[in-house]
């Protein structure tokens, strides 16, 4: 799934506010599956502990339930874009929303650990669709004017969810005394955190109903009549229909499918390699990972409480973390394309360096489940630092890089490579951490420092700027 762009509108051709108004709608309401992305990727914070001590399981086998939503969620990603070309993008969000649902309720009432674990795995798979319907329908719906802005929704939104999922945890935990296994509604505190999920996922289908299908995929099935009403709906009643809907078909027309074969350089079977631009691509997409930074929104109350934080605390800094999370997003997005991506990456990764090896150095001196109050205040500040250097630099311009840098031929297939190495190095990062913490807290900040420090000559020798350049200057 790719959208057709004009590189600008002209005066004539721009939507009229009111216009502009519906289709700040449509986005907003698309978007809410980016808001369930990261609500249903950090709901999970604040019930690890519970679940532990509900099922007497150890940290590995803790892990492996937090974790296992990211099979999930990489399934999901790499097959939503075939169902979404085969049955709209509409049905498909309908379909996220429905899985979302079942989801929230069957993890809220687990018969067991087994079946909590297939629960997440749903909803890993519909986090995995709505990563990539969300933005995939934006631009396709979006006048090519407002395009750039109306596309940030999905970053603003999922950064969004994971502050209100935070917010409503700690509200669940302040009306159950403080206790993660207090009893409300005749359920534990935790399972009431998972089972609020579902207002949200019934909002996010109901949405879905109140909006046009995408005119790209009306065309692609024949429905032109349809697409000329939502073209017309969405870029204003001056718009040539007659050559927007050509414009589409042209493009429809020439699109290149890649596939794995295009991402290899050419040679004998047996020796041939990924092209360098994709491994730019992986090695961005591990990076943005392997720094750690899903342990802050997976494990932040468990890594607080760890340190002898209490509950209700703990709870109240994974909040404060997740706001600290949007000032970055909305200080990236600002900034992104005026100074340029690269310099945001490497003011990022010096940044995130430093508030990680503080954090290292503040957990060296951890006693037993105590830190001193020096050491303590440290791990707090630069815990938060170390968000905001991420949600300004690599929690946004990878995304940019990966829309931009490859040549258009290999595009989406190298694409689809990038994102799984993120899953995989997501999966990786989330998989490891408890038992890295049982085993040295200190020593595994000071492995995610490293990563950090590595990616700054990653990015110095091997990253170019894409700032200003077209897609087709990329080749």
């Amino acid at each position: 799934m790719t959208s057709t762009a004009r590189p600008t509108g002209t005066p004539d051709s721009l939507p009229g506010s009111e216009h502009l108004g519906h289709v700040v709608f449509i986005t907003a309401a698309a978007a809410m599956g980016g808001f369930l992305f990261g609500y249903d990727s950090s709901v999970i914070n604040g019930a690890v502990e519970a679940i532990r001590d509900k099922y007497d399981i150890g940290s590995a086998a803790l892990a492996q339930v937090i974790a296992v939503a990211l099979i999930g969620c990489a399934i999901g990603a790499a097959t939503a874009g075939r169902i979404a070309d085969r049955i709209g993008r509409i049905r498909c969000m309908q379909i996220a929303s429905v899985l979302f649902t079942i989801s929230a309720v069957g993890s809220a009432l687990p018969f067991a650990l087994w079946d909590l674990a297939l629960w997440r795995i749903i909803g890993g798979f519909a986090i995995g669709m709505a990563s990539v319907i969300g933005p995939a329908y934006i631009a396709e719906v979006s006048p090519p004017a407002y395009r750039g802005r109306l596309a940030s929704f999905q970053q603003a939104a999922i950064v969004l969810g994971i502050a209100i999922s935070q917010l409503v945890n700690y509200g669940i935990l302040q009306a159950a005394n403080g206790k993660q296994r207090g009893h409300l509604i005749g359920l534990e505190a935790w399972q009431v955190m998972l089972g609020v999920m579902v207002v949200p996922a019934v909002i996010y289908g109901l949405l879905s109903f109140a909006i046009p299908e995408s005119p790209r995929f009306l065309l692609s099935v024949d429905r032109e009549k349809e697409a000329r009403a939502v073209l017309a709906d969405v870029e204003g009643a001056n718009t040539d229909l007659d050559a927007r809907v050509q414009e589409i078909r042209t493009a429809m027309r020439r699109e290149h499918k890649s596939t794995f074969g295009d991402l290899l350089k050419p040679g004998p079977r047996t020796v041939r390699n990924f092209l360098p631009i994709v491994w730019i691509g992986i090695g961005l997409s591990a990076f943005q990972q392997l720094v750690g930074i899903n342990v802050a929104f997976y494990y932040s109350s468990t890594l607080w409480q760890s340190v002898g934080i209490d509950p209700t605390s703990s709870f109240f800094y994974s909040f404060t973390t997740s706001i600290v999370n949007i000032i970055g997003t909305v200080i990236a997005m600002i900034f992104v394309d005026r100074i340029g991506r690269r310099p945001l990456a490497l003011i990022g990764s010096s940044g995130m360096a430093v508030a990680l090896a503080l954090e290292a150095w503040a957990f060296s001196a951890k006693h037993g489940a105590t830190l001193p109050n020096t050491q303590g205040t440290v791990a707090l500040i630069a815990a938060h630092c170390f968000v905001l250097f991420f949600a300004l630099s690599w929690g946004v311009v990878v995304w940019v890089f990966l829309g931009e840098m490859f040549p258009n031929r290999i595009r989406a297939a190298a694409l689809g490579v990038a994102a799984s190495a993120q899953w995989i190095a997501n999966w990786a990062i989330t998989a490891s951490f408890p038992s890295l913490a049982d085993w040295n807290l200190s020593g595994t900040y000071v492995i995610y420092t490293c990563f950090a420090l590595l990616s700054i000559p990653f990015v110095l020798l091997f990253v170019k700027e894409t700032k200003g350049k077209t897609l087709e200057e990329m080749g």
